[in-house]
């Protein structure tokens, strides 16, 4: 089968975001057989709003085997990202947009141990950072404004998704597609489709009475969208 499904079988990385920041512990093990957990770093600087930083994800790390997706929404990422990859977050994701030496970065974080993640905002272009591309793991595409949970999807973004998906499955990139904001039974098929490989997904899982077993429906709503899919 071309495309994604011959890739990886789809990844779904519930974002706690969503969850109920009360009760974080009962909330990341509501999500046991997740690929990822994905948590929003947010500075009030790079996005008007404030989340989380690196003594939750500390506190969190020791809670949970699921490898975690630490998207980092901050200025000055070469001077943040390196300690959550220290701490044992499996994939840093810093944003394109705020820094002018993403290689350095990305460099920085995988000596830290983790694996490093380009994130792109909606309106940005992913053709300027495909040569780089080779120096990272995870390219994440926004696919709503990076700031706030629970906003509508922006379905513009998929061509986006489809440059990376055909330069990797053609052997020139190796990176693994990402894709956050909006992503729920009623787009995660689009998304598939585009060539995605990991879905972030908030409201849909904390939203369901059983996240668990809506990560696995998405999961498996995602592998039969990306059987379609053809480069």
């Amino acid at each position: 089968m071309p495309g994604q499904s011959a890739h990886t079988a789809p990844m779904i990385a519930p974002s706690i975001l969503a969850a109920d920041f009360a009760r974080l512990a009962d909330e990341v093990a509501a999500i046991k057989g997740s690929d990822w957990v994905h948590v929003d770093v947010m500075d009030n600087h790079f996005v008007p709003n404030l989340t989380l930083g690196l003594p939750v994800v500390e506190s969190l790390l020791k809670v949970t085997d699921i490898p975690m997706d630490c998207h980092l929404m901050i200025d000055d990422p070469g001077r943040w990202a390196p300690p959550y990859a220290e701490a044992g977050a499996h994939n840093v994701t810093f944003h394109a947009e705020a820094t002018d030496d993403p290689r350095a970065v990305a460099r920085d974080i995988r000596a830290a141990g983790a694996k490093a993640g380009l994130a792109i905002k909606p309106g940005t272009p992913v053709d300027p950072y495909l040569e780089i591309l080779r120096d990272f793991d995870t390219l994440l595409v926004m696919s709503v404004e990076p700031g706030f949970g629970g906003q509508k999807f922006i379905a513009e973004v998929l061509p986006k998704v489809g440059i990376v998906r055909r330069l990797v499955d053609a052997g020139e990139l190796t990176v693994l597609v990402e894709i956050d904001g909006g992503i729920s039974a009623d787009t995660i098929e689009a998304a598939a489709e585009a060539g995605v490989d990991c879905f972030v997904a908030g409201s849909a899982v904390y939203g369901a009475d059983d996240p668990g077993r809506a990560v696995s429906a998405l999961r498996a709503q995602a592998a039969a969208a990306a059987s379609h899919f053809a480069p």
